[in-house]
């Protein structure tokens, strides 16, 4: 099987729109799709031309795609029309796409009941619209609608569908687990009968798989080992109901695992993490920390056991390079780290400690009695870093906050709007000099924030820089109520891009927030070589 070719066509502009909470823009659409082409997946769907505004515009507005092909979706002829006289197709045809993807029924139960139409008729309207749309743009691909739970209940009917597309031209004949309940054995079957028992071939065959039985990837790949050679998903596995089957998992699978060659260069694989990760952005959601691949725990290691072996060979713990799909190994502190953990941590901050330094097991013991009160150092990577050159006494004091105070006031202004104000002073002391500056906020960590800069960046103008990006609190202790441990996250971004973490732990959300931010302050300040005044 190595070397040989497998397309991917990615639908997530498409299918993936119809994932509950997504709303592509157009200026949306024309950055994936570009991104996409970049990486070099061989088809782009673009949406339906027709359906709705946006995709009316973003196909009126095409991205120039240098490696993929731009393709439309629609959906075979309408019952009682010809193909030239179904304004449906007519628009597939005048689009700006290169090629066209047309659903159209081959579960006789659709046929009867969602169609209400002899099954033959179904078979015209298929060869009809394949036919016309193979003539109109050289390029028609059919996507086989529940395929297979229509071939489970009447086979010899589901491969009549897909044979009036081949022969009319379609260029892939794409298998569709629409509902997503088919499982990797039943696709593996299924697939191999209709290349070696109902005659069409591999290299015209493609899958298309939902992912209601966490089965999407598993049902892809059992499709393409019994022969199927195009694959269709989505980034980050976005999809109607529980998702299409995830193309940032599939790509390295097929690549790095079966051999299979795609239309994405070995040495451009690492594309995979930024992109996987900019399109979570985009959505102005978290990145699944948990994702195979590319996210940013797939490759962390945290018992003392794995990390002594991984320090020996990267292989004993990781099944690829992360590496070579843009990842990188993280080595995690918690109660579970060994002195191998701490060891490459230090060095990761470019401490160089021997591994039979008497200070080791005192900083240990400090991490793991750190963890057990809460802080979780696995995700605070500024704050671990903090803790551990404090304690080594290599932290600078440029500043000390000697006390804070905050107030909410819920009222009504002059225009008779309710409002919910906050207003934060601090003390703080800066060399020799003792500072109190009074801030409002939108929330009171908002007004720490702003009181704190005023305080500081007078001194430091490099905190001018630094900005919050992400505030997450956490509850420890659920069991008790308003009264639980809260664990507050706070990250930090300076205008070149870099980031970090940081946290802080207390009964008080507010002292763990201002925990929280001063480690931020003073770590951006560590890092920009600021000097003590």
């Amino acid at each position: 099987m190595t070397g040989e070719r497998i397309y991917l066509y990615d639908t997530t502009l498409r299918d993936g729109a119809q994932t509950q909470d997504v709303d592509f823009s157009v200026a949306d659409k024309i950055a994936i799709a570009k991104d996409l082409d970049r990486l070099g997946v061989d088809y782009v769907e673009g949406g339906w031309p027709g359906a709705n505004p946006t995709d009316d515009q973003f196909f009126a507005e095409a991205p120039q795609l240098t490696r993929a092909v731009f393709t439309a979706f629609g959906m075979t002829r309408r019952p009682g029309r010809s193909a030239a006289n179904d304004p449906q197709l007519t628009a597939l045809a005048q689009s700006s796409a290169k090629a066209v993807c047309m659903v159209g029924k081959t579960w006789d139960f659709h046929v009867d009941v969602a169609l209400n139409i002899p099954r033959e008729e179904n078979l015209d309207l298929i060869r009809d619209s394949i036919a016309a749309l193979h003539a109109a743009k050289g390029e028609a691909l059919f996507d086989a609608e529940h395929f297979f739970d229509g071939y489970k209940r009447n086979p010899a009917y589901a491969v009549s569908c897909i044979k009036a597309a081949y022969e009319a031209g379609a260029r892939w004949i794409v298998l569709c687990d629409t509902n997503g309940g088919t499982l990797p054995h039943e696709i593996d079957a299924i697939v191999r009968e209709v290349v070696e028992t109902h005659g069409i071939p591999g290299d015209r065959l493609g899958i298309h798989c939902h992912n209601d039985t966490e089965n999407a990837v598993a049902n892809s790949l059992a499709a393409v080992l019994a022969g199927a050679r195009m694959v269709q998903g989505t980034i980050n596995g976005l999809g109607e109901r529980c998702g299409n089957a995830n193309l940032v998992s599939l790509i390295p699978t097929l690549m790095l695992k079966l051999g299979y060659e795609t239309g994405i260069r070995r040495e451009d694989l690492h594309l995979l993490t930024q992109l996987s990760r900019a399109f979570d952005d985009r959505l102005n959601r978290a990145p699944n920390r948990h994702a195979p691949y590319v996210g940013a725990s797939a490759f962390a290691h945290k018992g003392g056991l794995h990390v002594s072996a991984v320090e020996k060979d990267p292989s004993s713990y990781e099944h690829v390079a992360p590496e070579a799909i843009g990842n990188r190994r993280q080595i995690v502190m918690s109660d579970q780290a060994g002195r191998s953990n701490l060891i490459v941590r230090l060095r990761d901050i470019g401490m160089a400690v021997d591994a039979k330094d008497d200070r080791l097991t005192g900083l240990l013991d400090l991490v793991k009695q750190r963890d057990s009160d809460g802080y979780a150092y696995d995700t605070a990577e500024a704050s671990f870093e903090l803790l551990v050159r404090r304690e080594l006494g290599e932290v600078p004091r440029f500043f000390e906050l000697l006390r804070f105070h905050v107030t909410d006031e819920r009222r009504y202004n002059a225009v008779g709007k309710l409002v919910v104000e906050s207003e934060a002073v601090v003390r703080v002391r800066v060399g020799d000099a003792v500072r109190l500056e009074v801030a409002d906020g939108n929330g009171p960590v908002h007004a720490l924030d702003v009181a704190m800069r005023k305080a500081l960046e007078p001194v430091y103008p490099a905190l001018a820089q630094v900005s919050l990006s992400d505030y997450r609190v956490r509850i420890l202790a659920a069991k008790d109520g308003t009264g639980a441990m809260p664990r507050v996250l706070i990250r930090s971004a300076r205008t070149d891009g870099t980031e970090w973490s940081t946290l802080g732990v207390s009964t008080n959300i507010i002292e763990a927030s201002m925990e929280a931010l001063v480690d931020s302050y003073t770590y951006a300040l560590m890092k920009s070589e600021a000097k003590p005044v």
